[in-house]
């Protein structure tokens, strides 16, 4: 009875609602009368839009008596205009060079529109994109839009289990650079040591920013060291906040993955439940604003143990890690006059995780039956905050526009163990410890002019600024009984993850400034010169002069031409010059203590491993842009990247070897690896991608096919010290194969999206590439390719509430399967980008006021 008196309103609003279901049409143009492609038309106050096709043409089904419609675009001024019933011609106005102008990242001029750029631009509309598919992260959002964009979840990887490590055209995590509204977002305090990918990187978690909180993502898939500094070597992601104001937007979605490989009979996990909430407010007359997000997202553990083994199982928990994460994000605008205004933007994130760690089997010499008698899977939980905060003003200085501000962020990383036992404790152990953790802080000072000559030929944009930045990083130890060995014939230490020892603990700290100029010069309306030069010193390693010159044609209305040359740095993390750590790894089953010393510690110099310096790289870019008909657009981008002193986590020597061997039993461990500037690669790849727009019925169908080429190789492993000349044991065939990994040969989306009246339908098909990887023997494990299908289906239940039901990975598809015993892992597949959980079902319900 219940349910019947909540449906009948619900009805009846629906019923009245659909009443006024009109078509409206009509076209969006420039200032010149020329097409806007790609602009977005939303009915105020729905979840109702569109965009506009090759030729600038739309056409919408209202959803509410009155409709009024907002249309926007990058480089323009948004405009509403009231629908009422005849065709629209809408004119946008080029956004001025005023405070309020947008601005696309890979360029410094507010003119400067993405079809403008000579440099490849990715615009993802996260408001499109969310309300269609099933994944609620920003790395899945991003693996399954972006080709050239890769994460993977990990498992047993320590670390890397809760926070996922992901990259751009096949280079590493920390390759990338993140920015937030256009500045500098801080680094996770994480180091990757174990799983496929990002071993030996440190990276950006992306996951800590919600979806629901961001307006749209900006991917430069182009060298960028030059205009923002270190890591932008493969490219930048620019995360931009909502700014809307009088509108409240809320969801709530859960999905679950249908079960297989389990050890039970249950049919579904790995529970995915997120709920958020976004509201802007406007203060005035003068633009300001805040708009504030609340978030909460909660992922239950996967279970995929039960496969088969030949030679037994290795663990007999394996799939992905139990995570929450809260959530509060806030982005504002304070106009102090009309020709100046302070913004403050950031937020804070809380995480928890459980991750399993290796079984400990009942006969185990690191069980104590007393406690485990029939052994135990010991679990890795992370405790994480991060937090940023970034406050600034704008004004303008004559002909000039001046931005200062402060970038304060905060990574902290606190690891713990439960359902475990320090064996050389015996049955007097514990159970549960805190094995302790790291924290990277970092602080940014900018300042920076542009201004604009619109008499200079067709228009010259010039900036220059500069930058001061301080980052701190500290390893601090976890509880005594976490670490400590009390009994020399047994195993010490906290199982599944043994405690940081005060001999691992530092604080360090380095100091950066830097200092840059770029201009972009139309030359004719159709020929575009820009380039840019910035310097950086950093306390630890010296100076670097780093250049980027690019170029745009139109040679026609429909056909465009661009290129792009750079050098590039990305400077070691604090993390990888100071880390240390002793810790179990496990080889073909077997334990074994590992050394991963501090770059300069007396074990390296000793060693003769010398002090890490920053990477270097040479990049390319050549592309063009096209218009085949008015429905039809094409871009498609070659690239080179060679990247000279990679660091790379290095292979383990073991203590058996003739030339460092001694010195390892001297240290009492087994094993030991270090890092080191031990590789240079050279990638060369195609970016494609196909969209086009077109009636079917009374409805509209986009069609996109983008696609990734990929090809790395590494053209040199360098060695020095004692063990100068043994480069397949500094960076052996395994270690090589987990960065080829990284780079996989291609990756394909092709999607169809279909909007009729009040339901929509998305198609999916995303191809995977194989994979090579080599286990602990060097013998290859060759992952097959592999084609995974997404289909969600949407319906309208009033102007206001939409409710989406699909899947992804329709049909189930999983990994090659191997033998557990022979993956990184210990379960039957290596974290590959497709992943290995199956099937995934979902449903989420969107209000927008």
């Amino acid at each position: 009875m219940k349910h019947s008196l909540l449906l009948a309103p619900i009805c009846l609003v629906s019923s009245i609602a659909w009443g006024q279901n009109a078509a409206l049409t009509g076209q969006v143009l420039d200032p010149a009368g020329r097409p806007v492609i790609g602009a977005t038309v939303v009915e105020k106050g729905t979840n109702n839009g569109t965009s506009t096709g090759g030729d600038g043409r739309f056409t919408l089904r209202t959803r509410t008596a009155q409709p009024r419609l907002v249309i926007s675009s990058l480089g323009y001024t948004t405009q509403e205009v009231a629908g009422d019933g005849s065709a629209l011609s809408i004119s946008l106005a080029e956004s001025s060079t005023s405070l309020d102008a947008v601005q696309v990242v890979g360029s410094r001029s507010a003119n400067r529109s993405v079809t403008d750029s000579p440099s490849p631009v990715d615009i993802i509309d996260i408001r499109e994109v969310t309300a269609k598919t099933g994944q609620l992260d920003v790395n899945q959002l991003l693996q399954f839009v972006a080709p050239s964009f890769n994460s993977n979840r990990q498992t047993g990887s320590d670390g890397a289990d809760h926070v996922d490590p992901a990259s751009l055209r096949g280079l590493g995590p920390d390759q990338t650079l993140v920015l937030v509204n256009g500045k500098r977002q801080h680094q996770s305090s994480l180091v990757n040591l174990f799983g496929s990918r990002g071993r030996g990187n440190t990276g950006t978690d992306l996951n800590v920013i919600p979806a629901a909180s961001i307006e749209r993502i900006e991917i430069l898939r182009d060298g960028a060291a030059a205009q923002y500094g270190s890591d932008a070597i493969a490219g930048v992601i620019n995360i931009v906040l909502k700014s809307s104001v009088k509108q409240l937007t809320a969801s709530a979605n859960y999905g679950v993955y249908d079960a297989k490989y389990r050890r039970d009979d249950k049919k579904f996990d790995g529970g995915n439940l997120n709920a958020n909430v976004n509201y802007g407010i406007g203060l005035g007359e003068k633009g300001s604003f805040i708009n504030a997000t609340l978030d909460y997202n909660k992922r239950e553990h996967t279970q995929r143990a039960n496969v088969p083994s030949p030679n037994g199982l290795a663990r007999r928990e394996y799939g992905d890690p139990e995570i929450s994460n809260a959530s509060l994000y806030l982005n504002s605008k304070f106009a102090l006059s009309e020709k100046a205004h302070v913004y403050v933007f950031g937020g804070v994130n809380k995480r928890k995780g459980d991750a399993y760690a290796w079984t400990r089997f009942a006969d185990d010499d690191r069980n104590v039956p007393a406690i485990y008698p029939d052994g135990f899977d010991p679990i890795i939980t992370s405790d994480i905050v991060d937090a940023s905060a970034v406050a600034g003003v704008r004004t303008a200085l004559g002909e000039w526009e001046l931005d200062i501000s402060n970038n304060f962020g905060s990574n902290r990383f606190e690891y713990g163990l439960r359902n475990t036992l320090n064996a050389s404790l015996g049955a007097a152990s514990p159970t549960s410890f805190n094995a302790g953790g790291f924290q990277l802080q970092q602080d940014v000072v900018s300042v920076g002019l542009t201004r604009n000559y619109k008499t200079v030929l067709q228009g010259l944009n010039v900036a220059a600024g500069a930058e001061a930045r301080r980052e701190w990083y500290s390893l601090f130890a976890g509880e005594e009984a976490s670490y400590r060995n009390y009994d020399p014939d047994l195993s010490g230490g906290s199982q599944g993850f043994p405690g940081y020892q005060p001999s691992d603990a530092i604080k360090a700290q380095r100091d950066n400034v830097g200092a840059y100029v770029d201009a972009e010069l139309s030359v004719t309306q159709r020929w575009l010169l820009a380039g840019a030069l910035r310097f950086e010193n950093y306390s630890d390693f010296g100076s670097t002069l780093n250049y980027k010159a690019s170029t745009r044609y139109n040679v026609t209305d429909f056909l465009t031409v661009r290129g792009t040359v750079s050098s590039g740095f990305r400077a070691p993390s604090l993390a990888q010059i100071n880390f240390n750590s002793t810790f179990t790894n496990f080889i073909n089953g077997d334990p074994v203590e590992v050394l991963l010393a501090r770059n300069n510690s007396a074990v390296t110099q000793k060693l003769g491993i010398p002090s890490l310096k920053q990477e270097t790289s040479t990049s390319a870019n050549v592309g063009f842009t096209s218009r085949l008909g008015s429905s039809l657009s094409l871009t498609v981008d070659g690239y080179y990247i060679k990247v000279k002193d990679r660091v790379v986590l290095t292979t383990q020597f073991g203590a058996d070897d003739p030339v460092i061997g001694a010195d390892l039993v001297a240290l009492n461990v087994d094993q030991a690896q270090f890092f080191a500037n031990a590789a240079d690669t050279r990638s060369l790849g195609l970016d494609v991608v196909l969209n086009h727009f077109t009636a079917v019925g009374t409805g509209r169908l986009t069609t996109t096919l983008a696609a990734n080429f990929n090809n790395l190789r590494i053209d040199r492993v360098q060695t020095s010290g004692r063990l100068a000349g043994r480069e397949d044991d500094f960076f052996g065939p395994r270690e090589q194969a987990f960065v080829k990994a990284s780079a996989p040969p291609s990756k394909i989306n092709a999607t169809f999206d279909y909007q009729v009246s009040r339901w929509g339908a998305l198609l999916r098909f995303v191809r995977f590439d194989k994979v090579t990887l080599l286990d602990f023997d060097n013998e290859e494990m060759n992952y097959a390719s592999r084609i995974t299908t997404d289909l969600t289906l949407s319906y309208a239940l009033t102007p206001h509430l939409q409710l989406a039901v699909g899947s992804s990975n329709l049909f189930g598809v999983y990994p090659t399967l191997f033998d557990p015993q022979r993956t990184e892992t210990g379960g039957a597949w290596d974290p590959v980008q497709m992943g290995a959980n199956g099937r995934f079902l979902f449903a989420k319900l969107q209000a927008r006021f």
